[in-house]
């Protein structure tokens, strides 16, 4: 299931994150729910195959990516689907949203394309209503 560099990897970046907030062997382990010597061996790459709950207890405890953490460790991971747009609308279409709470859902769904696209300016455009929905 795991390759040698993908283990390596999978134990440079847990020290890695370790260091970087300044966190004790004995503190991330014991907020994971695992021994500090346990830690330590996915650290140095010692351990082929760590289950995928002592992953997501480490990513949660060191507030990293628990996907990246399986992919390392050699884990296939489950295709995303996405949601399609036409189901999106339909159930935006079916809520009796107000205007303020229409405004609101978009800007919410504007947040989160923007902060997977990364950092930018923010848009100073103003809403505006197109078929029953707002857009900008």
């Amino acid at each position: 299931m795991t390759n040698d560099r993908g283990v390596a990897q999978l134990g440079v970046e847990l020290f890695a994150a370790r260091r970087s907030t300044g966190r004790s062997l004995r503190d991330v382990a014991g907020a994971a729910g695992i021994s500090a010597t346990y830690l330590q061996k996915l650290e140095r790459a010692q351990v082929g195959e760590p289950s995928p709950r002592i992953l997501r207890s480490l990513a949660a405890s060191l507030s990293i990516d628990y996907s990246r953490l399986m992919e390392l460790a050699g884990y296939d991971l489950p295709v995303d689907r996405p949601v399609a747009p036409d189901v999106v609308g339909a159930r935006l279409a079916s809520s009796s949203l107000s205007e303020t709470e229409e405004r609101a859902v978009l800007a919410f769904i504007h947040h989160l394309v923007e902060e997977r696209a990364g950092p930018k300016a923010p848009s100073r455009e103003p809403l505006k209503r197109k078929n029953g929905l707002l857009e900008r």
